[in-house]
């Protein structure tokens, strides 16, 4: 399990970032606050829910300067898929910010969010500094949905 205050896992994967397939690591990312969450998987019940509700929230991560990371154990090409696909539908059109490919399961092992019995990952959320230290973490299990607005909070608090 990640200890608060150390250094958070460092990764390289790739994502889905602006509906291209990228090679992407935590470094990418330095000088930012990190919002790394975990989902089970794509095209599942309550993952688009939480999805789009970041998404409608995004502009209050950006002002205060954190890049919003989703993961899951799809493939880049299921995050696309499920990109293009319409909300009406079950989809997360218009989500713009970037979903990583943890098909291998290291990322989530890493973080101590997989669930080994079910294969996929716990709903677990990670604030990381600039300096990509862990300042908090939480985790929820699989039919457990997150709170955006508590999550800025605890940006806020940071």
């Amino acid at each position: 399990m990640i200890t608060i205050g150390k250094k958070a896992p460092a990764f390289k994967c790739e994502a889905v970032i602006n509906n291209q397939v990228k090679a992407v690591s935590l470094e990418d990312f330095q000088d930012k606050y990190k919002f790394l969450f975990f989902y089970p998987l794509d095209f599942t019940f309550v993952c688009p829910t939480e999805l789009h509700a970041l998404q409608e929230n995004l502009e209050e991560f950006k002002k205060r300067n954190v890049e919003v990371l989703g993961v899951s154990i799809d493939s880049p090409f299921s995050h696309l898929a499920w990109l293009q696909t319409p909300k009406a539908k079950g989809g997360i059109e218009g989500v713009n910010y970037p979903l990583l490919s943890d098909i291998n399961k290291s990322i989530a092992r890493d973080y101590g969010v997989l669930n080994e019995e079910a294969g996929v990952a716990l709903r677990g959320a990670f604030l990381i500094d600039k300096d990509n230290v862990v300042q908090h973490a939480s985790v929820n299990n699989l039919p457990l949905g997150r709170n955006i607005s508590e999550l800025i909070r605890v940006v806020d608090a940071l």
